[in-house]
Formats: C-alpha cells, structure tokens, sequence
C-alpha cells in the first residue's frame, strides 16, 4: 500500500511539474476574471489572441537561439525595420506577396548576420545581437527619416490586420509558423544540432557537426521570425514604423523562459514557449485592465524573468557549476 501511495504521489509531483505553466495560466484567467468583469469577454480574449500571436511568433524564433545557448537581442530593432521596409515596398506599389517575401528575406538576412558574427568571427552572441540591435533600429529611423510609413493597401490586412475572419490572421500565422518550426526542431538535423550544441558545442564539434554552420541556420530562423512578426505588424496597424517593438525582444525572452526552455541551453519546448507568450500577453493585458501602470508592468516582468531563470539554476544547479 506505501508503495502505492509514493507512485501516485511521484506521478502527481511529475503531473505538476510537466503542466505547471498550463496551471499557472488557467490561474491567471480565473484571478482577472474575478477582479474585472470585462477580462473575461469574446472581444477581450480576441485581444489576448491577437497580441499574442506577435509575441508568439517571436519567441519561437528565440526558442531556437536560447537551446543553441545563445540569444538574441536584436528581434525588437529587427521587426522593426521590416516593418519599414516592407510598409515602404507596399507603399511603391509591390505586390502584397512581394511585400511579404521582402520583409520576410529582411528578417533572414539580419539573422545570417547575427550568425556569421557569432559562429565566425566569434564575437559573443551578447555584444553581436546589441550590435545588430542599434543598426537595424538605427537603418530602419534612416530610411524613413524618423517618421511613419503609410500607403498601406487594405489587402495586406489578411496577414494581420482587422478583417471578417472569425479568428484573427496574426493567430492563423503564428500557428502556421509554430507548425512548421514544430517539425524543424522535432524532425530535422537542424533541431538535432539546435539541442546539441546546447547541451555541449565542443562535443558536438568533435562528432563531426558543422557547428558554424547551424548557428548561423539558427540565428536565420529568429531573423526569419523576426521577418514574419514585422510583416504582422505592418497589417495590424497598417503603416511601418521604426519605433515599433521597443523592448519585444525581452518580452520574447520572457515568454520562452516563462515556457520552461532552460537558459543553461540544450532543452525546451516551442508548445511550452506559445504557452508563455500566452501567460505574458494575458498578464499584460489583465493588468490593464485592472489600471497597473506601465511602467509597473515593466517591474512585474522583470521580477518574473528573474525568478523563473534563478528557479532554471537551482534546477541545473550541477551543470551550471559545471
């Protein structure tokens, strides 16, 4: 019977620990729910859905980088400029797919950069991506000469702007993102390669892997990320901008840690990262809601990467002393 009892309890502890985001999450909603009658509303969690997807489909890209044990700063700066040079392109009159494709190609070529930089020229994956940071925010005020892009065509909201649709666009794109990423980390030698050059890179150098090479792959798919979530952008407010997603890389950041993706490199998990985009747009936008500052919400993010990245080290504690 005491043996009983301890499995139960065992499978219990590994219940909470596997689905604790997903807890956390449902707590969240029934907390907002409870202090404001209008959190709980179609409009409100059309929303939630909506921001999120941006979120989303950045932190997938950063999931990638931070199991590569890397990150990437520049995400922000970089939406940014794709969403000028793709409002730009739309606005000398592009075809919306040659639109897409050129912000799309803008995102990727910043990632191959931000790659090359690290994995050839071995700069620290920090001091590269704050580089890439300032340029890309930098080219994309200098382009537009500090101010907005308009000329936007209605018909590029269907890759994220206000339409018909019963389910938002942004929503439809980041799942499609997800699913493909999906696959790429789960199916394909460049997810094998993301987990172990995570886990250790000189190993994974001396089995043979072309280390170089899939860093930069890897930086390329936050570019490419980057890319999308810009191109998003540009239809849900239908001009470019290039002070737009001042601080998103940190909420990327914040969302793939909140997931569970270790900060230590080698495990995590793109459904868990969705999950944490979910978790920080919901925070956000349930404490709107209430009336919390902005500036407070800026404090109650800070405190959250804080404490589950020190929760990340007591839980590696043996690989982290190394």
């Amino acid at each position: 019977m005491e043996a009983i009892e301890l499995r139960t309890e065992a499978k219990a502890i590994r219940f909470l620990k596997s689905n604790v985001i997903i807890l956390i999450l449902i707590a969240l909603v029934a907390v907002f729910a409870v202090l404001s009658p209008n959190f709980f509303t179609v409009s409100n969690l059309v929303n939630i859905l909506r921001q999120c997807s941006v979120y989303a489909i950045l932190s997938f890209g950063m999931t990638f980088v931070i199991i590569s044990l890397g990150i990437d700063l520049s995400s922000g700066s970089v939406l940014a400029l794709v969403s000028c040079v793709t409002a730009m392109a739309l606005a000398a009159g592009a075809n919306i797919w040659v639109a897409l494709i050129v912000g799309v190609l803008t995102g990727a070529v910043c990632g191959a950069f931000n790659g090359v930089m690290i994995a050839i020229f071995k700069i620290p994956f920090f001091l590269a991506t704050v580089a890439m940071m300032f340029i890309a925010r930098g080219l994309a005020l200098v382009i537009t000469h500090e101010s907005t892009v308009s000329g936007v065509p209605k018909s590029f909201a269907i890759f994220g702007g206000t339409t018909s649709f019963p389910i938002p666009p942004q929503l439809i794109i980041a799942i499609i993102v997800f699913v493909i990423l999906f696959v790429v980390l789960n199916q394909t030698k460049l997810g094998r390669y993301t987990f172990a050059i995570g886990s250790n890179e000189e190993t994974c150098r001396l089995s043979g892997v072309n280390v170089e090479k899939y860093k930069i792959l890897i930086y390329m798919v936050s570019g490419i990320c980057s890319g999308v979530a810009g191109v998003v952008m540009v239809a849900r407010m239908a001009t470019g901008s290039p002070i737009v997603a001042d601080g998103f890389e940190m909420d990327a950041i914040c969302a793939v840690a909140i997931g569970g993706t270790s900060m230590l490199g080698g495990s995590g998990s793109l459904s868990k990262s969705a999950i944490g985009a979910v978790v920080l747009t919901v925070i956000s936008v349930g404490l709107n809601i209430v009336g919390v500052s902005s500036s407070m919400q800026r404090i109650v993010k800070g405190g959250l990467i804080l404490l589950v990245v020190a929760i990340d080290m007591m839980r590696h504690r043996s690989k982290y002393l190394g």
